[in-house]
């Protein structure tokens, strides 16, 4: 293998492909990248077998073929060069040489025939999207995902395709957050898929706001997302989500409403002097006032206070300060409002006037 292409052009997708290699690997061959020169271009592969990432840019070929070569060395030597450098990749062998300007760096390669592509989806379900929409859908919800839960089904996020659009929801059994897109997706049925934590959260760093399609390939055990030149591959989460809709209260007798920015910034101000493992705040209702109140071990206090839209009897409750902190950055309107019934219950939150997102968040005890 043997190509030349400007570094502005290989950095970019370096860096999306060298985002999903584990620095820590149980295969040698997962902490290198699949070059493949063919057809006026170069593919760049990455993967940890749970996920792999696929991207090709426009390359100068003087020989086609494959090979591997270390992941992050690669993409550091790149980024490290100056702007507008031509790079030359040439494969032959158990050697890989990089040239660029007067400088020349040699890496070792392994055989590529050991890289270990994930199998190509069989689609059932194939539906296009916005990637600004998606982008969105992610960022509303994916916070609230478990990391590492013994409930494996619980790391990652549901996503639920019917003929009114899509809604999905991520939970770690502390909190919950819901987001809905009504749109024409023309699919026959309706479909549930569960999308690995690490999946989700490449696609969020990945994605722009753009209005650029994104094609979605759903099989039985695999899902594809599909734009451009990119295309990221990953396994579904096996496992049955639970009845999310028995999380979410109804009812709630007490509406209060805040400044979502000024709540932001008392909670950021507080939050200095809680309790560094438990994170617990004491957020009180009261006609007219929020009060917020934080304790530490070292007997430190911090105390808030802010306007609030409630007129009903006067409500403590407990509250992760982090929680709160990821569903004020989530909301996008000016305004939050705050349903509960008292401190030992669940509240809802959601931004004023936006019906399609639902954060639940459970009490804590202080």
């Amino acid at each position: 293998m043997d190509v030349q292409i400007g570094r502005e052009e290989l950095l970019p997708v370096l860096s999306r492909v060298v985002a999903v290699v584990e620095r820590r690997q149980t295969l040698p061959i997962l902490g290198n990248l699949l070059l493949r020169a063919q057809e006026g271009g170069l593919i760049i592969v990455g993967t940890d077998m749970e996920i792999e990432i696929r991207s090709r840019c426009a390359a100068d070929l003087m020989e086609e073929g494959e090979g591997t070569v270390p992941a992050r060395k690669l993409g550091d030597i790149v980024r490290s060069l100056a702007d507008g450098s031509e790079v030359r990749l040439k494969i032959a062998g158990d050697r890989c040489v990089l040239t660029a300007g007067r400088g020349r760096y040699v890496l070792g390669t392994l055989p590529a025939q050991d890289f270990p592509l994930m199998e190509a989806v069989s689609p059932e379900l194939v539906i296009e999207i916005e990637e600004g929409i998606l982008k969105r859908i992610f960022e509303k919800t994916a916070f609230a995902m478990a990391q590492q839960d013994v409930r494996y089904y619980l790391n990652g996020l549901l996503l639920e395709l019917d003929e009114s659009g899509l809604r999905a929801v991520a939970t770690d059994g502390h909190r919950l957050a819901c987001y809905a897109h009504a749109c024409a997706l023309g699919v026959p049925e309706s479909r549930a898929v569960i999308i690995p934590y690490k999946t989700v959260n490449e696609l969020r760093r990945q994605l722009s706001f753009g209005s650029n399609l994104v094609r979605i390939e759903i099989g039985e055990r695999l899902i594809r997302f599909v734009l451009g030149d990119s295309v990221c591959s990953s396994k579904l989460v096996d496992g049955r989500y639970p009845e999310y809709g028995r999380v979410i209260p109804a009812g709630l007798s007490k509406v209060a409403v805040a400044d979502r920015e000024v709540l932001k910034k008392a909670l950021s101000r507080t939050a200095i002097l809680s309790n560094e493992k438990y994170r617990g705040l004491r957020v009180s209702f009261e006609a007219g006032v929020l009060r917020l109140v934080a304790h530490n071990p070292e007997q430190e206090e911090a105390v808030e206070e802010m306007e609030l839209d409630y007129g009903g009897e006067s409500t403590v409750i407990g509250f992760n300060v982090a929680y709160l902190a990821d569903l004020l950055a989530a909301v996008d309107t000016g305004q939050v409002e705050v349903h509960f019934d008292d401190g030992s219950s669940s509240s809802l939150w959601r931004g004023v006037g936006a019906v399609s997102e639902t954060y639940v968040v459970m009490p804590m005890r202080l």
